[in-house]
């Protein structure tokens, strides 16, 4: 569950995140808005890459306003980012293994089992010697995707994973994301503008417009809110559903 209390972030003149407070406890959580509403923040402000002025986040029950990214993760928290970090000069099997080597497996070989087990949940087994390099972008994310499930992850944050997909690649991608909490057993925070894709995947919805909260709630509620509606211009009126 993830409790953010008054949040508040400024640069400068400018407050991106304004005296945010919401409590998510669905299962799949997704994240929408406007560009410019904040979003990206919000998820740096999760990920402890931007601290704000004012506020409190606990993720999991654990308060983590002031606790470094890196310690962070020891708490489960994980995310994939918008630029894909996988290195081209390594293979597949050696990115996500990168991730295993800082997730204190008692063993090599407890790490190798986890390794394998996250590359075959997202359907990439078959491509574990292929450099990063030569992953087309949708299998970049999927590899993405696999970095963020090692190592007992009680939040996963994906920073849309969709970008770029194909129709058939976006139901994949919607198949695995819904999988994940009975995967591993995490929550996924999902931000995408993809709004098919939130609505295939989450069960509640929470929209920023100008860092404040517009609405929050069951999914098909929130995307036919008539005030989320309008912060779209409309967008929604074309809504195609990923099956």
């Amino acid at each position: 569950m993830i409790e953010i209390k008054d949040i508040t972030v400024q640069f400068g003149g400018v407050r991106p995140i304004d005296s945010l407070s919401v409590t998510l406890d669905a299962p799949i959580v997704g994240l929408i808005g406007p560009n410019g509403a904040g979003k990206t923040t919000l998820l740096n402000v999760l990920s402890g890459f931007v601290t704000p002025v004012q506020g409190s986040v606990t993720v999991a029950g654990s308060e983590l306003t002031k606790v470094a990214p890196h310690s962070r993760a020891k708490h489960g928290l994980r995310r994939t980012f918008q630029t894909d970090q996988i290195a081209d000069d390594l293979t597949l099997w050696q990115n996500v293994e990168a991730i295993a080597d800082h997730a204190h497996f008692e063993s090599s070989a407890q790490a190798e089992e986890a390794v394998a087990k996250a590359i075959d949940y997202v359907g990439l087994s078959h491509r574990i010697h292929r450099l990063g390099g030569a992953l087309s972008t949708a299998e970049r994310h999927l590899a993405e995707i696999a970095k963020a499930l090692i190592g007992d992850p009680s939040l996963v944050m994906l920073d849309e994973p969709g970008a770029g997909m194909s129709e058939s690649e976006s139901k994949l991608l919607a198949q695995i994301i819904r999988g994940i909490p009975a995967f591993c057993g995490a929550q996924v925070f999902l931000i995408d503008h993809d709004v098919a894709l939130i609505d295939a995947c989450c069960e509640q919805t929470m929209v920023l417009d100008f860092g404040r909260l517009l609405a929050k709630g069951p999914t098909s509620e929130v995307l036919n809110d008539a005030e989320v509606r309008k912060a779209y211009l409309g967008e929604f009126d074309e809504l195609e559903e990923v099956a």
